[in-house]
């Protein structure tokens, strides 16, 4: 009797695990392609019709060249259903990241989302940072590919004397994004608890704000 109860908890324990596993990711999807309906609501588009849909809904040309990095060297463009419906339901999208010669990409999550990150051009310093704060850093280069798991905290910075480019890829249709700075600085997080976790002064806090504040 025991041993039937020992294997039903056990098989109770991983059916839930499968099923938080599998809530965890996008649903798959139940067509072979779900092209997005511009006019439908963003978050969430309906099906174009099938008979519209050309073989121009699954290409897209955005990203053939580098973003505007000059002024605060980093630049990216986001490549997800919203300018690419023919992502839509595909549980993946794509960024472009250019960086400037010192750029960087400061540390920031995807709470819903893998990263892979193919280096196109350059040499980055790479990393991430596990729960125990462990960091997994080193300085990859053209053809190279890192992985961020899901949720943690990463970064990238450019130390080669040139512009740098990577591709990063993830296992979500919308993975989410949360900059460190912006959500600390320039969220509207009360002055004073930032001065007593940081040490610092309203004058330096009231710089910060002004720095990493949504534009």
């Amino acid at each position: 009797m025991q041993t039937m109860i020992q294997k039903i908890t056990l098989f109770l324990a991983l059916v839930l695990l499968r099923s938080h596993v599998v809530f965890a990711s996008d649903p798959d999807p139940v067509l072979d392609y779900c092209v997005a309906n511009k006019e439908s609501a963003i978050s969430n588009p309906s099906c174009k019709n099938s008979s519209a849909v050309t073989v121009e809904d699954f290409i897209f040309s955005g990203i053939k060249t580098p973003g505007n990095y000059r002024q605060t060297g980093f630049s990216s463009v986001a490549v997800n259903s919203n300018v690419f419906p023919g992502l839509n339901t595909l549980g993946m999208s794509f960024v472009r990241a250019d960086f400037d010669v010192d750029g960087i990409n400061v540390p920031h999550f995807h709470p819903r989302a893998t990263e892979t990150a193919f280096v196109l051009e350059g040499r980055i310093y790479s990393g991430f940072v596990d729960t125990s704060n462990r960091i997994f850093a080193k300085v990859i280069e053209k053809g190279e590919v890192m992985v961020f798991p899901r949720g943690l905290v990463h970064f990238q910075m450019n130390v080669g004397d040139k512009p740098a480019t990577i591709l990063g890829s993830f296992d979500s249709q919308n993975p989410g994004l949360m900059r460190l700075p912006t959500a600390i600085f320039g969220s509207g997080i009360k002055e004073e608890l930032l001065e007593n976790v940081f040490g610092l002064s309203s004058k330096d806090i009231a710089k910060l704000r002004k720095r990493f504040a949504p534009h």
